[in-house]
């Protein structure tokens, strides 16, 4: 009969039959068990590079925040009560009836109330004030500090986010410390997500145990998280969100979680969540970190949070998408309450705060307080071209810098408005399709305030305002006249010059004879009338005394513009884009200062220290460049009292007295016009990109842009500085200064010590229309033999031939 084993048999060291077994199972294990640790000890060390590498990406990925210029109040300033309210929304200020809490402002009985938020500006850092601002005919009538009761000079609101340069991820992300956090955040985010959170080693194993017991049952997939806040941080920091929920992944991120509890401290895994944690997407953007969430959700800074904004914003941990307060708002107030009552279990907050909580409405805007990654293509594109010198684009993207511009969102609101308002009034069936750019700056300082690059305003691709090169016609005769008034012995404004047919021998034995713009000579002008009315004839002679070589090199020195030396420059035949033109137009707007346009006003780290700085203050104009730039500000406000610009009087904008030029090439295919006021100088262009003809002058395409922006720009009045002036009249007739009474007399001015001689006269009674500055109404008819006006009363440009 078979031989029956004891156990104690099997213990011996025999070759009886049990033996071999046990041994085998013996060594099975201690190979398996050797097997699992091979694999698991170097897999455990390769991982915990992964975390090493990985949680140090976490605080690095940052993208760079591109902001605008800060508003800048103080009494005088130019500004009206929808302008400010356009800045206010724009910085994502609420109306909340109050002005008390920080990015909240009230407004009553033409009273602002701001409370401002600090900032970091190029100067240093601006701490956060409540100011009451008064805003009364189209001016800053007073400023104060709400708080102190005092008035100010000035006061600056922190600026706009205007666009945000990612780096590989589109990932918005703000820093913040834990130590800067809201308590109350930290202490509910761990009463509702980890309460154990202080105690564990980074699993819940019990929960582990659940979740993995409902994975088998569902066939493999992970349908259970029992996360704790550390498994959350390897989940989406370390092994990224999106990706399908499976054993192994679960596996790795249970090791994940280990380690980084073994080599990091707890305020310093929790630091990283609070930076890490996914809040919502918009677009291409996701929203990662609380204070991005708040920023995102609220629209508000996150130390400025209700607790009922903090309870939603814990909520949205569980799911962004599914609680979604704009898309479910019902499921956000559920998920919302159900947190605050956590909040008040574990005694966060009192009775009467959680009864005060649950009744408050969501308080969620409906525009996310986040811009979207590039609102501005046009200007960004300039701020990249100019940051470009100093930062790489790799290592500007994702580098957690502030880049501060000289954007104003008032004036590019307007300046995209004009542009939009006008191509549409001005579509037709016989007209191809317009296109538009244009640069608008601040004359103080060379800040670039707005850009357009495309009737589109919004879309990203070709920029007119800086890539089009385009005919600039009669926008360059300025600086023809610039030159000639810059010798003051030889010519002023009141110099006669002959507008009458001028031939011009080119190279070859060629000929060019330019005419008008109404196949007209006018005889004999002042040279301000020929600028005026942009007679070409006129302003041929004069550019051909001054010298086509001397006008090149003028456009080089003041823009670092490039044309050819020849004849036909005078009357703008030269290619050069909107931002050249700016450039150039910037010295005669500053009255006469050499000011480098600029997007760019600096660069500050994460840390708010200044990198570098951009917005230098522009050296002052030597006091012959004032002169002969004040001299031609004045023809040029007569383009617009009396000139080729003459239809922005029935705009209303004579109020702003302001100078400008129009600009028309041949049969009409480029509209231009550059205009300058106290405050800002625009230079727009309207054509067709295939150079069609447009059918447009510049008064009829560009200057309605001009309009559109300047009747709701605030912009002070162009009042032209006399100093080095002489103003006096001067006769109707010859070359002398007289009384004021004379009949047909004009009060011109002159380089101080080069006035004409003076010449009494006797007072004659004559009609009063014979006696308007214009040269009374016989010039409309031609019959004025010194003055005659062009016979054509449509604004219009000659044409550069």
């Amino acid at each position: 009969m078979p031989r029956r084993y004891d156990t104690d048999e099997l213990d011996d060291d025999t070759d009886e039959p049990g033996t071999p077994w046990r041994n085998r199972l013996i060594t099975w294990g201690l190979a398996a068990a050797a097997l699992g640790l091979g694999f698991l000890i170097p897999y455990t060390l390769y991982l915990n590079s992964q975390v090493t590498q990985r949680f140090g990406e976490l605080r690095w990925q940052i993208p760079t925040r591109v902001y605008a210029r800060p508003l800048v109040l103080a009494p005088g300033v130019a500004m009206n009560a929808g302008t400010l309210r356009t800045e206010l929304a724009a910085s994502a200020y609420r109306d909340d009836g109050i002005g008390q809490s920080p990015g909240t402002y009230r407004l009553q009985d033409g009273r602002f109330t701001i409370s401002s938020r600090g900032y970091v500006d190029v100067d240093g850092r601006v701490a956060p004030r409540r100011i009451e601002v008064v805003v009364s005919a189209g001016q800053v009538a007073s400023l104060r500090d709400a708080t102190q009761r005092k008035a100010l000079k000035a006061a600056r609101l922190d600026p706009a986010r205007i666009a945000t340069l990612y780096g590989q991820k589109q990932e918005e992300r703000r820093l913040v410390r834990i130590a800067d956090a809201p308590e109350l955040l930290v202490t509910g985010l761990q009463a509702v997500e980890d309460k154990d959170f202080n105690s564990h080693h980074g699993i819940d194993l019990s929960g582990i145990v659940r979740a993995v017991w409902v994975t088998v049952r569902s066939g493999g997939k992970v349908r259970q998280g029992a996360s704790t806040l550390t498994q959350q941080l390897a989940r989406s920091g370390l092994l990224g969100i999106g990706k399908e929920q499976t054993l192994t992944r679960k596996f790795n991120e249970v090791l994940y979680a280990l380690i980084m509890e073994a080599r990091y401290d707890k305020p310093v895994i929790l630091e990283a969540y609070l930076n890490q944690v996914y809040l919502g997407q918009r677009g291409s953007q996701a929203i990662h970190g609380v204070a991005s969430g708040a920023e995102f959700w609220f629209g508000r800074d996150l130390n400025s949070l209700t607790t009922e904004q903090v309870a939603l914003l814990i909520g949205l941990v569980k799911g962004p998408s599914y609680y979604d307060p704009r898309r479910n708002p019902e499921r956000a107030l559920d998920r919302r309450n159900f947190v605050l009552g956590k909040l008040h279990e574990n005694d966060l907050i009192d009775a009467a705060e959680y009864q005060r909580a649950l009744k408050a409405p969501l308080g969620v805007p409906k525009v996310p307080g986040l811009v979207a990654a590039n609102r501005f293509p046009a200007y960004i594109d300039l701020v990249r071209r100019q940051l470009g010198h100093d930062y790489p684009e790799s290592t500007l993207q994702g580098a957690g810098l502030n880049v501060l511009t000289g954007m104003s969102p008032s004036a590019q609101a307007y300046a995209e408005g004009a542009v939009a308002h006008t191509v549409k009034s001005l579509e037709s069936k016989r007209r191809p399709e317009l296109q538009a750019g244009l640069v608008l700056t601040d004359v103080h300082n060379g800040d670039v305030l707005a850009v357009v690059g495309s009737r589109d305003v919004a879309e990203p691709g070709f920029n007119r305002a800086i890539d089009a090169q385009r005919p600039v016609g009669s926008l360059l005769k300025p600086f023809v006249y610039l030159l000639a008034l810059a010798q003051p012995d030889r010519w002023s404004l009141a110099t006669w010059v002959e507008d009458t047919p001028v031939t011009v021998q080119l190279s070859r034995g060629r000929n060019w004879t330019p005419g008008n713009a109404d196949n007209r000579s006018h005889g004999t002008v002042r040279l301000i009338d020929a600028l005026a009315r942009s007679y070409n004839q006129a302003t041929v002679r004069v550019g051909m005394q001054v010298g086509p070589e001397r006008i090149t090199q003028l456009i080089h020195v003041l823009a670092g513009l490039k044309a050819e030396a020849n004849p036909a420059v005078i009357l703008g035949s030269t290619d050069q884009s909107p931002y050249g033109m700016a450039q150039l137009y910037q010295f005669l707007a500053s009255g006469g200062e050499i000011q480098p346009l600029h997007a760019v006003r600096g660069v500050v780290d994460a840390q708010g220290t200044l990198l570098k700085r951009y917005d230098k203050t522009p050296a002052p104009a030597q006091e012959g460049d004032s002169i002969a730039a004040n001299l031609i500000s004045v023809a040029l406000q007569q383009v617009v009292s009396s000139g080729t610009a003459s239809g922005l009087n029935a705009d209303g904008l004579g109020r702003l007295q302001p100078a400008g030029k129009t600009g028309t090439t041949n049969d009409g295919r480029d509209s231009w016009y550059a205009g300058y006021t106290g405050d800002h100088l625009a230079v727009v262009w309207m054509g067709n990109d295939q150079n069609e003809q447009a059918g447009l002058f510049g008064a009829t395409g560009a200057m309605r842009v001009w309009s559109g922006i300047f009747r709701n720009l605030p912009s002070r009045p162009l009042r032209v500085n006399s100093k080095g002036l002489d103003w006096q009249y001067v006769a109707a007739e010859g070359n002398n200064s007289t009384d004021e009474g004379c009949p047909g007399a004009r009060r011109l001015p002159f380089v101080a010590g080069f006035a004409p001689a003076y010449a009494p006269c006797a007072p004659q009674a004559v009609p009063e229309e014979e006696t308007q500055e214009s040269g009374g109404w016989r010039s409309w008819f031609g019959l004025d033999r010194k003055e005659p006006a062009a016979a054509s009363s449509t604004p219009s440009d000659a044409p550069a031939r």
